[in-house]
């Protein structure tokens, strides 16, 4: 199935993503020790440092199937596009994905951005609508989540998509397969995920 993409050749700039303004950051150092649960709840810890499926997690912790919509599939070329610098490991020319990832219900539980090396997109993405982890799934591809960086900050966009106010949890990692990098994922959560997953900070009476 072929798709159209947005071309780097025509004045209108693709659509932005929805990065957030970081109230609070941490790399490599802080994913590998894991976080004072005062900043981040035991659940919530193994939703954002975990190298599992966050589709799969979602799914189980809502007992409903998630699906995809996809909201931009743009061509960027070379461009950095602003994203996290581990995007300069994937070959050019890049394609930029960005979906809602919700439940059959229609609840968003979380955002995402990706970046693929484009003439690579066809292969690993052959439906569009399903979750990268399950068309991934469906290839039986084998892959390693590295996660290498975690944010908590603001984002109005985001606010807005979901329907409830920030500061919002997010990552980004790699996805490597046969030793090489197959994307950059950026993702966020919505707060809504405390119904299932309780508070994302323990006061310090809890612990």
């Amino acid at each position: 199935m072929s798709i159209t993409f947005t071309s780097i050749n025509n004045l209108k700039q693709p659509a932005a993503w929805h990065r957030l303004t970081p109230i609070w950051q941490g790399g490599e150092e802080v994913i590998q020790k894991s976080l004072p649960h005062t900043q981040l709840a035991p659940a919530w810890q193994l939703m954002l440092l975990g190298d599992g499926s966050p589709t799969r997690h979602l799914e189980l912790l809502t007992g409903e199937s998630v699906e995809v919509d996809v909201i931009d599939m743009s061509l960027i070329g070379m461009d950095l596009d602003a994203a996290p610098d581990l995007i300069q490991a994937l070959q050019g020319p890049r394609l930029r994905r960005q979906v809602w990832l919700r439940t059959a219900s229609g609840q968003r539980l979380a955002y995402a951005t990706s970046w693929w090396e484009a003439s690579h997109v066809d292969e690993y993405l052959q439906n569009r609508s399903l979750p990268i982890w399950a068309s991934l799934a469906r290839l039986r591809t084998e892959l390693y989540r590295d996660v290498r960086g975690i944010y908590y900050g603001d984002s109005s966009a985001l606010e807005s998509g979901f329907g409830v106010t920030g500061p919002f949890w997010g990552r980004h990692y790699l996805f490597w397969h046969h030793g090489q990098p197959l994307t950059l994922i950026y993702e966020v959560f919505s707060p809504y995920l405390t119904k299932y997953l309780g508070a994302m900070q323990l006061n310090s009476q809890n612990q």
